[in-house]
């Protein structure tokens, strides 16, 4: 907390261009050195009191960086937003679409996980005096050089969406462990997924409406991107999910799950078949070249985001259980 205040102070006049007279955020309006966004950005309503915004399909650096899903949840005693989006201009556009909704106040932010396409847009929320909530992991990687390497990588192909103004916000509460907390008359429950997708994922369960905020450990109608994730893990956790009986799901990209049984179905066989088919290769000692042209991926072939993912994903299973041979 206290190393968050510091880095406030001393980026302060970064923010002034942003802040009104008043002091308070002025939605959708850039700072004099930033471009706006062109992007479209169109709130769909999912339920009684949840709303979300729908990134569009591709790379991480196509469409001005709006390539993530966020969602605000409208309690009645104030707003609570889910992830950020991934540049401080789309973090802007955001604002503005919840004060087309609501004129109460964000009071807190939950993130699902600390991926660049989730968190850039913090800062507009930080400057309004919202809590920010993020999972444990978070507090390692804003210290990393990976986080300063990303933040340094997107400045250069998101310029000037992503530019020298752009900072890594750190959370006001780390969390390690699920909670649950209630505002308005509107429960949340935070549950934490751990070393998934990321070092450390969490969802938020919506309970009067039964919407769950999936993050990137469900991804609809598309292949995930697996990164360094616990595939194991994050296999356990979706079976869990498909026993639950959700009324809607909202992923981290795509389009919301009207029916999440089959959502999170997608993403759990995706997954079970890269851990089989690349287990039978490290079993045999088969180089991985090898075994990637033998597996048979027509079942995922199709889906969006297969060509840019699915070798990598192949790739990083395969090297995730060479080590789980060798107990590492």
């Amino acid at each position: 907390m206290w190393l968050k205040r510091i880095l406030s102070v001393m980026l302060l006049p970064a923010l002034l261009p942003c802040v009104t007279a008043a002091g308070a955020q002025a939605p959708g309006t850039p700072a004099p050195d930033q471009i706006p966004t062109t992007v479209e950005m169109a709130v769909q309503r999912v339920s009684e009191h949840v709303y979300y915004v729908e990134g569009l399909p591709g790379a991480a650096t196509d469409n001005e960086g709006f390539v993530s899903n966020a969602g605000f949840i409208v309690t009645g005693a104030g707003v609570v937003v889910f992830d950020a989006l991934g540049t401080p201009v789309l973090g802007e556009r955001l604002l503005e679409k919840i004060r087309n909704v609501t004129d109460q106040p964000v009071v807190r932010v939950i993130v699902s996980h600390y991926h660049a396409d989730h968190i850039y847009g913090l800062q507009v929320f930080e400057a309004l005096d919202a809590e920010i909530l993020a999972p444990a992991s978070a507090e390692d990687y804003l210290v990393s050089d990976s986080a300063r390497e990303r933040l340094e990588e997107r400045q250069f192909t998101l310029d000037p969406w992503v530019n020298e103004n752009t900072r890594l916000v750190y959370p006001d509460r780390y969390l390690d462990e699920g909670t649950r907390f209630q505002l308005g008359d509107v429960e949340f429950i935070v549950t934490m997924i751990g070393a998934a997708h990321s070092e450390g994922d969490l969802t938020l369960y919506v309970a009067p409406d039964r919407v769950l905020f999936s993050g990137d450990v469900i991804f609809e109608g598309r292949v995930p991107f697996v990164g360094d994730s616990n595939t194991k893990h994050w296999l356990k956790v979706l079976e869990r999910m498909e026993k639950e009986k959700l009324v809607a799901l909202v992923p981290g990209h795509g389009g919301v799950a009207s029916n999440p049984g089959e959502a999170v179905a997608l993403t759990r066989r995706y997954l079970a078949y890269l851990r089989e088919s690349m287990a039978a290769a490290v079993e045999e000692f088969m180089p991985f070249d090898e075994a990637y042209a033998a597996v048979d991926w027509s079942e995922f072939a199709e889906l969006p985001a297969f060509a840019e993912a699915n070798r990598r994903n192949a790739y990083q299973v395969y090297l995730s259980l060479e080590a789980e041979m060798l107990g590492k």
